[in-house]
């Protein structure tokens, strides 16, 4: 069966990965960046032979597209696992260290071992498995624009459900991060229980 499909390269980068490691999971992360809310890190595992169309990174598609990826990547991998690390454990242990943390417990809860865990970055989280950082992996291993999308959706609905909670910080619109609405909104009702506080040092003096 022919098949036209954008961004091909991504399903064949992974295909020479397997000539090597037979199973490969890619790994991403969302919300390294924002003021408030959880770290979000996923794991995917992809079949050889297995084309998603679109696929890419999840930060180049519209959030309509990356909701209908959600569900045709969680359809179709052989196996996948969304994890988090909590506020607390960012602003303890430090955001890099968090989203390490929060990526080992993705790969660690897929049920299957991979023989590789491609890693989108530069840095490797401690795995019992063969790890290999990748430069904008999201653009390049269609497991890791996979993972990047699961991670994005995962956040992103997160996030509106704190939105629910939080009304005042509006967080369905800037998704936890340093707008200027979400700078107003902090100015006039102060750093809540979900915000970072290590994120916001100098606010959190200032109101002492």
């Amino acid at each position: 069966m022919s098949v036209t499909i954008l961004h091909k390269e991504l399903f064949e980068y992974d295909s020479e990965i397997r000539k090597d490691f037979p199973i490969i999971c890619g790994v991403d992360e969302a919300g390294r960046g924002p003021l408030a809310g959880d770290v979000y890190a996923a794991a995917v595992i992809l079949s050889d032979g297995v084309l998603i169309d679109y696929l890419n990174d999840s930060k180049k598609i519209s959030e309509k597209r990356r909701e209908k990826l959600y569900d045709e990547i969680t359809e179709k991998a052989d196996a996948y696992c969304i994890a988090t690390a909590s506020v607390a454990e960012i602003d303890s242990l430090n955001i890099l260290n968090a989203t390490m943390l929060a990526m080992k417990r993705a790969v660690e809860g897929l049920g299957v071992k991979p023989d590789i865990a491609l890693i989108d970055g530069n840095r490797l989280p401690e795995l019992e498995c063969e790890s290999r950082f990748v430069i904008k992996g999201d653009a390049v291993s269609a497991s890791i624009a996979a993972a990047s999308v699961l991670a994005k959706v995962s956040r992103d609905r997160y996030m509106k459900n704190l939105s629910v909670k939080y009304p005042e910080y509006h967080f369905e619109k800037h998704k936890g991060y340093g707008t200027e609405l979400h700078y107003e909104m902090l100015e006039k009702y102060g750093i809540s229980d979900v915000h970072r506080k290590t994120f916001l040092k100098k606010m959190n003096n200032d109101s002492k």
